[in-house]
């Protein structure tokens, strides 16, 4: 590491030692309440996040407006202990979560994990899910596998969508512009977004509610020359691949004091345009002519989401909820020989290479017993998914091998208010999995009021990942290459245990809150690719290693009338263990993260004031980079280079709060490739390149927004 590892456990320290030392100057406030969020993941009801066992982290809707945030991977950039992956050629943005990638966590919506590729609420792109109609985005840190099963070893993120409006009519409408870097015009460069979102309280039981958003961003071409370039140096194409997308939803809620019934449609479109760099001159030698032509591809995306959901109250008192979904994703690819000057197309083809099917439902019940000091909750969840992905099981399997999967899930948990102060809940899950063998799993969370204003929360909890249509079916054989699947893998285990203070402190009217979190996360039976026959060579994916977190996470925020301010920074120990290989090393590596924002609102100009900015220190990871004189692989430690991210914004209101304009900056630090060191261009599982491609530059944007409240 650059920095020494005492100096840094001295940096997330100290902002909380300093609150203890200041406690004569602290009194609390009655205020208290109205800081306090209400929170809905891992929760039996809605409460207060000072009620909550778990650790919550909740983003809001007045953060998601001032970034100006259209999609999930704008908005989660800045958080700690997770970093954005983008890959320019897929399009996609996933999430590594506490060094773990997006199939070891859950993306949910409203409770309900939605569809991707090749699962179900794991390995999503992040750039597909709209943010319009989002009331808050719940984090909770550490295994959920008692509440959501499978995939939720590191953590959920549960997006909780707007439920109600206050006047009879909301009609909103907005247009945003965005540079691309230094490229941007009305039709061919930049991001352009249109968007609308109609809300209607028919009666005081009744809401009604349509959303329309279009999101064209038209790539980044960096030293690339884009689509109409015809010069075959291999400068043609993109080095983002431009894309266009569409979401239209609907949803309807109906709302008593004791029954609650809600229907959820949303449509997703999205288009990934590839413009292949190697360009034929078809030259007409008699006619002295030529029109050259490249093979060009379009991914087209399509999901179909259909969520209900019951909930309400027995006489008894008890409350119960239940949701069924039903979703559907297909990816096409039309591929064609692309005419350039003439902009013909010719021998185009189409194939459908992914669909996922799924069916799931979940319910619960609690208050069963109507007791202060006693709550238990009884649950089930089902799903079904029937799918398949050619392009994860490789060139010799180029056509539609349908899996099915279906998983039947019992769980139970209790809430003991031990005290006033003091409470504890138990959990447990038992699965059943129609591929892989059943699975127990439980956990233990408590929660601790102490004297003033301190909150002490601590989780243990297990949950596993399944393997993914790669690692099972990926076949892929030829004269140099033997990589196959394993339709043998275990599921991997995961294992967390998660301790939380926060201390709560009023000076005045500015209000305090220190949080320091100690973190531990244990996968094994973790699946890689490895040797299985030397000569001839054959790799293939089997349940071999393991994975040791350990982390310290320190969160300090200030709020005043005007001001909030937020300071934290988080170390990481990651050690990889490669039991298969003898020269490996499972030493921990650290890596060190900070980030910092401030808000200022002026409230007499109706304006407010954002910078964000998030340090990712310098990263160390062994890769394979040769083969000894035994045959053994030898590891080479690879650093990526430290970088930060900066984004800043003016979000002003004007005519009463009818009009609203947001004036921004991302990546203000023009961010494009950040370099790596320590690698070779040999060995199965080396890179080539010594530059890891992370953003396309500092870009601006302007959002203009209308809304209409009768």
């Amino acid at each position: 590491m650059s920095l020494n590892k005492n100096n840094i456990l001295l940096f997330l320290i100290l902002p909380f030692s300093a609150l203890l030392t200041a406690q004569e100057n602290i009194k609390d406030s009655l205020s208290t309440e109205t800081l306090d969020e209400v929170v809905i993941t891992g929760q039996y009801n809605p409460q207060s996040i000072k009620k909550s066992v778990h650790n919550v982290i909740v983003i809001n809707r007045e953060q998601i407006e001032n970034q100006a945030a259209n999609n999930l991977a704008d908005v989660l950039n800045f958080n700690l202990n997770l970093n954005i992956i983008p890959n320019a050629q897929t399009g996609k943005s996933t999430i590594s979560f506490f060094g773990l990638d997006a199939q070891y966590f859950n993306i949910l919506v409203d409770n309900i994990p939605l569809v991707s590729d090749n699962g179900l609420g794991n390995n999503i792109d992040l750039t597909q899910i709209n943010l319009d109609n989002v009331e808050r985005i719940e984090i909770v840190e550490g295994a959920m596998g008692v509440d959501y099963g499978a995939n939720a070893v590191s953590g959920v993120i549960n997006i909780i969508t707007k439920k109600s409006i206050s006047n009879s009519w909301n009609i909103q409408t907005f247009v945003q512009e965005e540079t691309v870097n230094d490229e941007y015009n009305w039709s061919e460069e930049g991001r352009h977004i249109q968007a609308l979102n109609i809300a209607h309280n028919i009666n005081d039981k009744w809401l009604a509610r349509v959303g329309f958003n279009r999101n064209d961003f038209r790539g980044f071409k960096n030293d690339k020359q884009g689509k109409d370039y015809y010069t075959n140096n291999g400068l043609r194409g993109y080095e983002w691949l431009p894309k266009s997308q569409l979401t239209i939803n609907a949803f309807v809620y109906y709302n008593t004091d004791n029954f609650k019934v809600s229907y959820k449609f949303n449509y997703f479109n999205e288009k990934l345009y590839y413009y292949d760099s190697s360009v034929r001159a078809n030259i007409d030698v008699q006619n002295q002519t030529s029109n050259p032509s490249a093979t060009d591809k379009i991914y087209t995306t399509n999901r179909f989401v259909k969520n209900l959901n019951l909930s309400g109250q027995i006489n008894s008192g008890a409350n119960y909820s239940a949701d069924f979904s039903y979703q559907q994703q297909e990816r096409d690819l039309n591929i064609f020989n692309y005419y350039i000057i003439t902009e013909d197309k010719t021998d185009e083809t189409d194939e459908k290479y992914q669909s996922s099917k799924v069916f799931f439902s979940k319910g619960t019940i609690n208050n069963l017993v109507q007791s202060d000091f006693y709550n238990f909750q009884l649950g089930y969840e089902g799903k079904y998914i029937e799918g398949y992905d050619t392009q994860a099981s490789g060139s010799e399997t180029q056509h539609a091998k349908t899996q099915t999967q279906s998983n039947i899930a019992l769980f139970t948990s209790a809430e003991l208010n031990l005290t006033n102060k003091f409470s504890i809940r138990p959990g447990v899950r038992y699965e059943y999995n129609s591929k892989f063998d059943s699975k127990f799993l439980g956990a233990l969370s408590m929660r601790l009021l102490l004297n003033k204003g301190f909150e002490l929360r601590g989780d243990i909890g297990t949950s596993y990942r399944t393997p993914n249509f790669e690692e099972l079916y990926y076949y892929f054989v030829d004269s140099n290459h033997d990589v196959q699947g394993n339709e043998n893998l275990k599921p991997e285990d995961g294992y967390t245990g998660f301790i939380n203070l926060k201390k709560k402190s009023w000076v005045n009217d500015m209000a305090f809150t220190n949080a320091l979190k100690v973190s531990y996360i244990d996968v094994t039976n973790k699946i890689d690719l490895a040797i299985v026959n030397e000569s001839p060579l054959q790799y293939q994916y089997i349940n071999i290693d393991g994975y040791k977190l350990w982390g310290l996470t320190s969160d300090n925020r200030f709020q005043a009338k005007q001001w909030t301010f937020n300071l934290g920074a988080t170390l990481q120990g990651i050690s990889r263990i490669l039991n298969n290989e003898v020269n490996a090393n499972d030493e921990f590596l650290y890596a060190f993260q900070l980030n910092t924002s401030a808000t200022y609102n002026i409230e007499k100009w109706n304006t407010a004031v954002s910078l964000l900015f998030k340090y990712n220190g310098q990263q160390e990871t062994y890769l394979a980079t040769g083969i000894d004189a035994n045959g053994d692989a030898l590891f080479t430690k690879s650093t990526t280079d430290g970088y930060g991210w900066m984004d800043a914004s003016i979000k002003k209101s004007f005519f009463k709060n009818k009009f609203e304009t947001t004036l921004g900056g991302r990546n203000l630090l023009n961010v494009i490739n950040v370099d790596t060191f320590g690698t070779t261009s040999s060995g199965t599982h080396a890179t080539n390149s010594n530059a890891l491609l992370l953003g396309y530059g500092r870009s601006f944007y302007l959002k203009l927004l209308y809304k209409l409240n009768i």
